[in-house]
């Protein structure tokens, strides 16, 4: 059980204490209520960017890791299509410091030319090679328009392309800022061995004088059911042939959701998994596969993808994918789902043990809206039965629900 006290902020600013005197470490989360998805589509990568920029210097503060470091602590940042999330550690007695440093640059960033020119260079030498310059590497570029027409989700946190970061301006980064970085707009977790009064003290001194800002997020579209199979052949110098498939799966509060995260590693979650034994081990078509879904808030994708032995076809790798997803479907027993109710219990189980863990989940499920979702997790799986899951599996798993990148390899024709 994952105890919290929540309180607010007259500034807007959501603050979740977790007490934990089993550690001599302190974490501060910072969940930010924006990702990818509330970009333009004009100006994409915008919020990858800024986790760049929040390291770059803030009002007061030149630099952030040196006075970090300088009180023992560590930390560091991730984007995604709906979030963006800090975090820090420290040692209890220096944790002051964290919210120094975090109130500082959610006040306001250094705003230089030469901050922006530094992280935006970062940012385009990781697009370059990340996503340009390495084999596969722009999978998602060529997936995610293929299989979103309308939801922003049709690009990847890292943007559409260079040229959006190359041409942004500091009056764009700070727009982006101002519309985003809100106390208001925000999920701050105080884990560790601290009490409540003394994380109700700091947060008033550090956080209350912040002003609430007016957040304003660009209106989307949800995507429409897809209602035909959509194919996508690209060509690149790669070692071999490759197949991604990738399925319209439920948002992350929708029902089926859980299903659909219990058959992702049923069919293609290590070696013992359906899609490893029949088509990497048995009929020897790929050198490896997996499945995964991306779960995201909105309505996410189910995906299948791997690489295909020398002299078999895209085809003959579609067709197959499709007849074993159609037997695994009428076979899977109560036995199987109940071997993977068990890994995802004990996973969950495991990731409990460290404090970052449980602050990270307390702001993610305060930000979907159920905080009581951080201790019934392992329930909403457990609950999870076999005909509904058959029953998911079936309507999502449909050729015309689906969209297909062939990555032909140059050098295995």
């Amino acid at each position: 059980m994952i105890n919290y006290q929540r309180f607010f902020l007259t500034n807007g600013l959501t603050v979740i204490h977790h007490h934990d005197p089993n550690t001599k470490l302190c974490v501060l989360n910072i969940l930010y209520k924006v990702g990818s998805k509330n970009e333009l589509p004009n100006k994409t990568g915008f919020a990858h960017l800024f986790e760049h920029l929040m390291f770059g210097g803030s009002v007061n503060i030149s630099d952030y890791d040196d006075e970090l470091q300088k009180a023992g602590g560590e930390n560091n940042a991730f984007t995604s299509n709906d979030i963006t999330n800090y975090y820090l550690t420290l040692p209890q007695q220096n944790i002051e410091t964290g919210f120094w440093l975090e109130s500082d640059r959610m006040l306001s960033l250094d705003f230089s030319e030469q901050s922006l020119d530094v992280q935006r260079n970062v940012v385009i030498e990781e697009f370059k090679e990340r996503y340009l310059n390495q084999p596969y590497g722009d999978i998602w570029l060529k997936l995610l328009p293929l299989a979103y027409k309308i939801h922003p989700y049709n690009w990847p946190t890292i943007g559409k392309e260079i040229s959006h970061i190359e041409s942004a301006s500091l009056d764009d980064v700070k727009n982006f800022f101002f519309s985003f970085y809100a106390p208001n707009n925000a999920i701050l977790v105080v884990a560790g061995n601290i009490d409540l009064d003394q994380t109700k003290a700091l947060c008033q001194k550090w956080f209350a004088e912040i002003p609430s800002r007016e957040v304003r997020k660009p209106d989307y579209e949800q995507e429409p059911k897809q209602t035909e199979a959509r194919f996508l052949s690209i060509e690149a110098d790669v070692p071999l042939h490759a197949i991604v498939k990738a399925y319209h799966m439920p948002a992350r509060m929708e029902n089926g959701y859980y299903e659909s995260d219990l058959l992702s590693d049923m069919l293609g979650s290590g070696r013992s998994a359906i899609l490893y034994q029949e088509l990497v081990k048995n009929q020897r078509l790929f050198s490896e596969l997996d499945c995964y879904i991306t779960g995201d808030i909105d309505r996410g994708l189910f995906v299948i993808e791997g690489k295909l032995m020398k002299n078999i076809t895209h085809e003959k790798a579609n067709e197959e994918i499709e007849k074993t997803l159609r037997l695994a479907l009428e076979s899977i027993e109560e036995k199987d789902l109940q071997k993977v109710k068990n890994k995802t219990e004990t996973t969950i189980r495991f990731n409990e043990v460290n404090v970052l863990n449980r602050a990270m989940k307390l702001a993610y499920c305060e930000m979907l809206g159920d905080i009581d979702l951080a201790n019934s997790e392992a329930d909403q799986y457990l609950k999870v039965n076999l005909q509904t899951l058959k029953a998911m599996g079936k309507d999502m798993l449909r050729a015309e629900n689906c969209s297909t990148l062939f990555y032909i390899s140059k050098n295995a024709k």
